[in-house]
This record gives C-alpha cells, structure tokens and sequence, in this order.
C-alpha cells in the first residue's frame, strides 16, 4: 500500500527533514537542558522550554498539556515514549514519587507493574522506531499502535499494529479466535491500513531486566483480506467477459434505439388514425342531425 500524503508538496517535505535528523535533534536538546521526567501513574510528565516543545511535536513523542505558564510547556509521555527516551536514547532522567532518580532496572520493574505486558510493547515499539517510523496509540482502531512513515500532520498511518508474544505465555491474548481476526482485518481495510502483526520471542529469557531486550527477536508479519478473484489464473479473461456483457458497444445500442423509436412511431400513427376516424364519425351524426332538423322545420 502505497502512502497516502495529506497535501501537495508534502513529499518533499517530509524528504527534506527526515525523521532520524529531527529525533537526533531532539536528543541533543534533552541532553544539553538535561531534562528529568516524573513518574505520574501510567505516564511521565516532562517540562520542558519552548524550543524543545516544537522539537518534541516536531518528533511525535507525547502530548501537550497547557497550562498557566507561558516561558515552559508541561509534554506527557507515554511509557514506551518515556523510556525510548531514558534507556535507548539515555537523553531523559525519569524521577518518582519519592524525587529520586531511578536506574534502568528499577524503572524498568516500575513499569512492568503498572503494565504487565510492557516488556512486549516495547520491544515493539522500540523495533519501529529504530527504523525512524513514527509510532502512536492505535486505541482508535483496535489496534495496540499505529505507524507512521513520518508527522501525521504529513501523512496518513500505513500500519495498524498488532503486539502477540511467542509460545504459551501470551499476554495479549488477541488472535485466538478466527473471528477476532477477520473483525481486525476489516477494520484494518476500512479504515486504509494494513494489519502488521509482531511476534515477540523472548527465546527464554525472561523479564528480570531490560538488558535482556537485545536477546529478544521481533518477527513481523502482514495479514489481508483474501479475494479470491484476485488469484484465479483466469480472473483476466472472466473480466473482459463480464465487461463485454455489462457494457455493450455502440453498434448493439443502435439497433435497440432504433426498434424502440420504431415502436414509439407506430403508436403514434395508430393514435392518429384512431383519433380522425372518431372525427369522421362525429361529423357524419352532425350532418343527419342537421338534415333532419331542416325536414321538421318544412313539415311545420
């Protein structure tokens, strides 16, 4: 599927300012200020100054929040967001409750508690946007996340994201059922994406760190809509023959117009002598009544 660009000229745009340049950015700026996040619930909260807002909008990481203040901005990242930032961007601090800034380890276990499936999601996540796709929520869809070629503002999404864990121990638990499966993939068609499905084999090794991330595998697969017509090795001659019997040419509309006109010119004449016989016969009642009206008035 080929991407659907919002606008003329949009192209080009997107080609000129590449996702991985305005990430690299972003990075440099969050390092520079060094930017500390707050572990609020199921996000972290980050403030940040005027040029790092465009840049994090620029990015498509979070969300802005308004607030009072006007020389800072307050961004809210998701968790996959905030730590594609902190752990493989090392560009963000990430502090909790207590005000103390966490390591990798202990943010990543606070994660998985506020989100059983995380390690998988973010595995998954971060697989997308190491190739500079730009990943959000697909809740919208269905879907776990949708992925953009670049900013939305410049481009439609392309995939509609599915997360599934390899072996017994899946935690997603979409997929299982034939119906749920034809469910997704139409709405995936409806609405223009094409299902991406990415199966996370931990190949046994567990969750304990994220260190074990790099010993994760992602395999990615794309699933549509069989037509059957579509792979037929005679669809091409079916076609033309439909086409020949629903759209005849010139020459066969040309007869029938001119039986029809033909027909419509016979029932007119019939009309016509129908209506001068009546008239006829009217005029010749007219004339005995005449004649003997005259007779009468001789006799009297």
């Amino acid at each position: 599927m080929e991407p659907r660009w919002k606008g003329k000229g949009l192209k080009a745009k997107a080609l000129a300012e590449p996702m991985s340049k305005i990430v690299s950015q972003l990075q440099s700026s969050l390092i520079q200020s060094d930017a500390h996040g707050l572990l609020a619930g199921c996000s972290v909260l980050i403030e940040v100054e005027s040029e790092q807002t465009d840049l994090l909008n620029r990015a498509c990481f979070g969300g802005r929040i308004i607030t009072a203040e006007k020389d800072k901005d307050l961004f809210q990242l998701g968790l996959e967001e905030a730590f594609y930032l902190c752990y493989s961007l090392k560009c963000l601090k990430i502090v909790g409750d207590d005000n103390c800034s966490k390591n990798d380890v202990e943010l990543w276990q606070c994660m998985i508690s506020k989100k059983p499936t995380f390690p998988d999601f973010y595995k998954a996540y971060s697989h997308l946007r190491m190739k500079n796709w730009v990943v959000k929520s697909g809740s919208n869809y269905g879907v776990d996340f949708v992925a953009y070629r670049h900013h939305p503002s410049l481009v439609h999404s392309e995939y509609a994201v599915l997360v599934l864990s390899e072996g017994e121990g899946e935690i997603n638990g979409r997929l299982r059922l034939w119906s749920d499966l034809h469910c997704t993939t139409r709405v995936s068609r409806g609405v223009v994406k094409t299902l991406l499905v990415l199966k996370i084999n931990k190949n046994g090794n567990g969750a304990a760190s994220p260190s074990y991330l790099e010993k994760y595998t992602v395999v990615e697969r794309t699933v549509t809509r069989w037509h059957p017509e579509q792979c037929r090795e005679d669809h091409m001659i079916v076609e033309k023959r439909t086409k020949k019997l629903e759209t005849p040419g010139k020459a066969s509309l040309k007869p029938k117009f001119i039986q029809n006109h033909d027909v419509k010119l016979k029932q007119g004449l019939v009309g016509t002598i129908r209506n001068l016989s009546l008239v006829r016969i009217s005029l010749f009642f007219v004339s005995i009544s005449v004649i003997v009206s005259c007779c009468l008035m001789d006799l009297f």
